[in-house]
Order: C-alpha cells, then sequence, then structure tokens
C-alpha cells in the first residue's frame, strides 16, 4: 500500500523556520518525484516544490524560491522542506504528494499529475 506521511508542521513567528519531512512506504521511492503543494483557506492547492528522486532535480514557485529548499533522502525514503524567512502567506495545510512520473516535466504542478497524497500538515506562521 502506497502511503505518504507527512510531519514537522507547527506555529512559527515571522522570520523563523520550519522543516517538514514526507515519508514514503510501499512503492519504490527512487524512481518517483516527490512534490510539496500547500492550500490555505478560501484558496486553491498551489505548487510548492518538486524533487526527482531519479535525477535530483528541484523547482520552486517564485513565491518561495531563495526561501525554501527541497531535498531527499532516498535511503530513508524522505523528502523533507526546509522552509526559512516564514511569512504569514505561507500559513497553509502542507501536502506531499507522488508524481506519476520519476522526471519533472512541464505542467510539473498540476495536481492530475500526482496520483498519491498525504493526510497534510499545518503550518501556522503568526506576524
Amino acid at each position: 500500500e502506497v502511503q505518504l506521511v507527512e510531519s514537522g508542521g507547527g506555529l512559527v513567528q515571522t522570520g523563523g523556520s520550519l522543516t517538514l519531512s514526507c515519508t514514503a512506504s510501499g512503492f519504490t521511492f527512487a524512481d518517483y518525484a516527490i512534490g510539496w503543494f500547500r492550500q490555505a483557506p478560501g484558496k486553491e492547492r498551489e505548487g510548492v516544490s518538486l524533487i526527482s528522486n531519479k535525477d535530483s532535480a528541484t523547482v520552486y514557485a517564485d513565491s518561495v524560491k531563495g526561501r525554501f529548499t527541497i531535498s531527499s533522502d532516498n535511503a530513508k525514503n524522505t523528502v523533507y522542506l526546509q522552509m526559512n524567512s516564514l511569512k504569514p502567506e505561507d500559513t497553509a495545510v502542507y501536502f506531499c504528494a507522488r508524481q506519476r512520473a520519476g522526471t519533472i516535466r512541464s505542467s510539473y504542478y498540476d495536481p492530475r499529475r500526482y496520483d498519491y497524497w498525504g493526510q497534510g500538515t499545518q503550518v501556522t506562521v503568526s506576524s
């Protein structure tokens, strides 16, 4: 059974940092790309970052570029999202998801490209 489990969310002040983890099981981790998405109340789900476990390529949304870093540990089947210089607008539920393909292609934030999702972890940034 494929599972993705997020952890590491919490409450942090503006300018603070958090590291989210997404631990996967039930499939060959190294064959897939894993993405992070977020959804704030009343807003659509948006792509944050994506990493390919096949070639280590990464992409970032413009809103987080330079502040967030995505990384992957294939030995631990875990993808991390290091979030620095957090802002109140980063407040959202953060989800990780498995992309159907192993490499990063166009329209990489299209949710239809993802077949399994975690349950989400809440990140709240206070002003």
